[in-house]
């Protein structure tokens, strides 16, 4: 009798429990309300990522490999491809701009800004982008954003005179972050691939 009951306690526990996996869904799947997640990634001062860029200009265009290593408002990038043999390092923060060109040549401000739109084809908006790459507007400049509601990201992204593309994403830890994204602004066209991300 004393056996008979058991099973009977343990069928009906068993029962409870699918019926609580039915109705209750992990918490992971529902992704935080965009709202909850944009301030987060814009106040986020600290990633590096590894990746590839392809650049169309016109009839020019280039591919080149890229690091990234954001410390607070320092983007510290290194490019090897488009501007020569070896790698070009980029350092900017706020408005100031400095580059090391693969000849070994320091320029900053404005002599970096005009060898970057020499060699690339365009002045790269480096305080937008810093935010862009994470999936994010600036949040110093308006914007015009298209949600992917499901899931509570950007499907695309329109600021500064740029249009940024966010196809896929992928998981990053706790947060979902852009794997592939592509910008456009008239004949320019900047494809980024991201293959390593180091939150």
């Amino acid at each position: 009798m004393r056996s008979r009951r058991w099973r009977c306690a343990g069928a009906l526990a068993l029962a409870c429990a699918l019926t609580a996996c039915r109705t209750a869904p992990p918490s992971f799947l529902v992704p935080p309300p965009w709202e909850v997640r944009k301030p987060q990634l814009q106040a986020r001062e600290h990633f590096d990522l590894k990746g590839r860029v392809a650049v169309a200009t016109g009839r020019e265009g280039f591919n080149a490999s890229l690091r990234w290593a954001q410390t607070g408002p320092r983007s510290q990038l290194t490019l090897e491809g488009p501007l020569g043999a070896g790698a070009v390092q980029v350092s900017a923060a706020d408005h100031e701009l400095e580059i090391v060109t693969s000849r070994g040549e320091r320029l900053d401000d404005a002599a970096a800004h005009a060898e970057l739109a020499a060699r690339l084809g365009f002045d790269p908006p480096l305080p937008s982008l810093r935010y862009w790459i994470l999936g994010v507007p600036d949040p110093e400049r308006p914007a015009l954003e298209e949600l992917d509601e499901p899931q509570q990201r950007l499907l695309g992204l329109t600021q500064a005179g740029w249009h940024i593309d966010y196809p896929l994403y992928v998981a990053v830890g706790a947060e979902m972050l852009p794997a592939r994204l592509t910008l456009k602004r008239d004949a320019v066209r900047v494809r980024l691939l991201v293959d390593d991300w180091q939150p």
